[in-house]
């Protein structure tokens, strides 16, 4: 369940509460006239079941209460009520596969955004990595994978071309574009500094690889990966049981494959950082492609549900 505490000007007051009555999967509904100051009006309290939250939020904004008043959403972790119950059984489908469009968008706004910490995850994930790719260590790149944030941006250019929201879609872009170029950039110095200390070397580069040579050699069985991942970490994402965004991509060779090409860019080595470059493409091409028809797909499927009566 999902509790919503609404802010209304005293005058749109009644044609939100026929809304939420109308609206199927709904309860405990309270007004309060008069009790809200900044903005003045009146306070609206409901609650209501995940997978009619989307359909209920759409209606509050055609309503315009996110720009005269205020809609703020919280998830319910525990609530014991009879008529709770009977709000989610009367609502269509399951709330777990329940997709709030509202709450996705604002999401990967907040990971998509071109920010230090951003950077910093990201530019500490390719140098991780690059120590695994070097000295061909399975553990590291598990590791740099876990720390990388690309999947934020990724997500983002996904929910903006589903939801047509070309700020987004741009966001995303330069979050994923800036944030590989600057964390690639300082690892190829980091590299050059790791070389001068003797604990990196080109032999180490071009010697016999088996647990990370994958990285700069792209065929279909990593579109294949990238494809599985991106409709992982985006039914992650949108379902009600999701987890954090960092890791969601774990099994993608997106940091790891950068940070090859950075190292073998280092060397000289042409061969290495073109097919290194060629599987970190693949693989965000992968991600974006099956996030982007995962939404859609879900969009669909929930019309369908609305649809029933």
């Amino acid at each position: 369940m999902l509790h919503l505490r609404l802010i209304t000007p005293a005058d749109r007051t009644d044609a939100v509460v026929r809304l939420i009555e109308n609206t199927v999967g709904t309860t405990h509904l309270a007004v309060v006239p008069g009790a809200a100051r900044n903005p003045a009006g009146d306070i609206v309290m409901v609650d209501v079941a995940r997978e009619a939250g989307d359909e209920l939020i759409g209606g509050l904004r055609e309503l315009e209460i996110d720009t005269h008043g205020s809609i703020a959403v919280e998830n319910i972790d525990l609530s014991l009520s009879d008529r709770a119950d009977k709000a989610a059984d009367d609502a269509p489908g399951e709330g777990a596969d329940a997709v709030l469009w509202e709450h996705l968008a604002d999401a990967t706004h907040e990971e998509s955004t071109l920010s230090v910490t951003y950077i910093a995850f990201i530019t500490l994930a390719t140098m991780i990595a690059a120590c695994g790719v070097v000295l061909d260590n399975a553990i590291l790149i598990v590791g740099a994978m876990a720390v990388g944030p690309e999947f934020g941006p990724l997500a983002g250019f996904s929910t903006a071309l589903v939801q047509r929201h070309p700020r987004l879609a741009l966001r995303s872009l330069i979050a994923l574009l800036v944030g590989f170029a600057v964390a690639m950039a300082v690892t190829v110095a980091f590299s050059l500094f790791m070389d001068a200390l003797g604990l990196f070397s080109e032999a180490q580069l071009e010697g016999d690889r088996p647990n990370t040579a994958f990285v700069y050699a792209p065929d279909a069985f990593s579109f294949v990966v990238a494809v599985l991942a991106g409709i992982a970490g985006t039914l992650s994402l949108t379902s009600a049981k999701s987890g954090l965004l960092v890791g969601v991509a774990i099994s993608v060779t997106t940091v790891p494959a950068a940070a090859n090409a950075a190292v073998a860019l280092s060397y000289g080595d042409t061969t290495q950082t073109l097919g290194s470059t060629n599987q970190l493409l693949l693989n965000l091409l992968g991600i974006v492609l099956a996030g982007t028809l995962t939404l859609l797909a879900q969009k669909w499927f929930w019309s369908k549900q609305r649809a029933r009566p």
